[in-house]
């Protein structure tokens, strides 16, 4: 146990079987439960894992595969079942360094924090080495994902190294959470919406040679249809359904606002290119002038918004 409370460690896997024996072998002393979950790997993983268990480790196969999330959730499940009181992940390739296991698991047993995540974007070595395209992509994706999850401190959304508390993770609707990669990002929409305190903790990302199964082309675009439904459900059940916030108010009357201003301000450039006839004052005012309010309204509701993250 870590200072009073049992730990469990899900590790998903998926052609894992270079390093998955070595996962297993290197958990900590503190951990009291470790869940070992093969998404219907196509190679020897699920025989190497049960060859390296130990007392604490229960290795569970998938029969067909559900992605990592899928892997995850049945972790999840697994640890509630068995009486965590917090549950962590651990990639099933290395790169997360079991040393740190502790900096996680502190602000959930110190400070009440309800999820606390890795971040490896701490630093400005960070990005040391990284091409271009991806550090272009890490700021586009986390910029996004603070929009959706409305968790504005946080970076580096795609890292699962993770810990969340039982509470927390009774709350969640395990059946609703993405199964692809999207999951990091489903879960923080979620925990938004439950009002839940996360924290990024700096830990490094351990880097050998795991080869990397994502596949951009079909990632890419189901990343952004979560992200996109995340943001419009967050926003019904956190500022309309459950309490009808200033929030709403302001991004209910600016985006009419916004939509009406640009709408017009287009028809009435179309307009005048083709020479039907001159475009009078009042037209461009009516382009205008509701274009810059509903945009002040809805950047005022963002503000809000940032100030609500809950902390």
């Amino acid at each position: 146990m870590y200072k009073g409370l049992k730990v469990a460690v899900v590790v998903p896997a998926f052609r894992e079987a270079n390093h998955i024996a070595r996962v297993i072998e290197s958990m900590p002393a503190a951990v009291d439960l470790v869940f070992v979950v093969d998404d219907s790997s196509p190679d020897d993983t699920y025989a190497v894992a049960v060859a390296a268990s130990d007392a604490r480790t229960h290795v569970t196969r998938h029969e067909v595969n559900l992605g990592v999330g899928g892997a995850i959730v049945t972790g999840h499940r697994l640890a509630l079942e068995h009486g965590a009181d917090v549950s962590v992940v651990m990639a099933g390739d290395g790169q997360m360094d079991p040393d740190y296991l502790p900096a996680l698991l502190d602000p959930i047993a110190d400070d009440g924090y309800g999820f606390a995540k890795a971040n490896r974007l701490y630093s400005s070595q960070s990005f040391a080495g990284m091409p271009a395209y991806r550090v272009f992509g890490n700021i586009v994706l986390t910029f996004l994902t603070k929009v959706s999850s409305g968790y504005w401190d946080m970076m580096d959304p795609q890292n699962g190294y993770t810990a969340i508390s039982r509470t927390a993770l009774e709350r969640l609707p395990l059946d609703r959470l993405a199964e692809r990669y999207d999951f990091e990002n489903d879960v923080l929409i979620w925990l938004n919406i439950l009002n839940v305190r996360v924290i990024d903790v700096p830990i490094p990302a351990v880097y050998g040679d795991e080869v990397s199964s994502i596949r951009l082309h079909k990632v890419v675009p189901r990343l952004l249809a979560t992200l996109f439904r995340g943001f419009w459900r967050r926003f019904w059940f956190k500022y309309v359904l459950w309490s009808f916030s200033p929030i709403a108010l302001l991004a209910f009357v600016g985006l009419p606002l916004l939509i009406l201003g640009v709408v017009t301000g287009v028809w009435a450039v179309a307009y005048s290119a083709s020479g039907s006839g001159p475009i009078s004052t009042g037209t461009w005012l009516l382009a205008v002038a509701p274009s810059l309010v509903g945009i002040q309204l809805l950047l005022q509701a963002f503000v809000l918004d940032i100030q609500s993250s809950p902390r």
